[in-house]
């Protein structure tokens, strides 16, 4: 069955919850070199296989609207096109505000996710060394390490859009 993504709207904030709980330990999220937010209160879309879901994608605006952060990506069903169809909605929003650039920062850990972010078309734009030490502070539940990998760096990825 294709996936479908739609926004996520008030009835859905107990999946999102759930979601965000099981997938990043709450629902607050340090993101961003040292923020910490309520992902469950950002926008978003949700992807789904058929009536069960297969993923989230929160986001936030920043720049006055030229640029458009996920704060949060997560596909319950790899290797189906989950989180490509949830970029997708994200960019087309991005684009449709007048974005420039669609932006995320992951770790240096996560690297499916940056083989996945770099093949979609995202580029690396900064390395934030020992950026995870801020994150930490903010949320000391963040592990050390993940695969045997210690989790210190913060990278920066950029998608130019072109609005309109």
């Amino acid at each position: 069955m294709a996936i479908s993504v739609r926004a996520v709207g008030p009835a859905d904030l107990p999946l999102v919850t759930r979601a965000l709980a099981g997938g990043w330990g709450a629902t607050l999220v340090a993101f961003g070199r040292g923020e910490l937010v309520d992902a469950a209160a950002l926008p978003g879309f949700l992807a789904f296989d058929g009536d069960e879901p297969a993923g989230l994608v929160t986001y936030v605006e920043r720049d006055g609207g030229r640029e458009v952060e996920v704060v949060t990506l997560d596909a319950w069903l790899p290797g189906r096109g989950v989180g490509r169809a949830l970029l997708d909605a994200v960019r087309g929003e991005a684009v449709r505000r007048g974005a420039d650039r669609l932006t995320l920062i992951t770790t240096n850990d996560n690297t499916h996710a940056l083989r996945f972010y770099q093949r979609y078309g995202f580029d690396l734009v900064a390395l934030h060394r020992h950026g995870v030490d801020a994150a930490r502070r903010l949320k000391p539940g963040i592990p050390a390490e993940a695969d045997g990998i210690p989790i210190r760096h913060e990278l920066e990825l950029e998608l130019p859009l072109s609005a309109g």
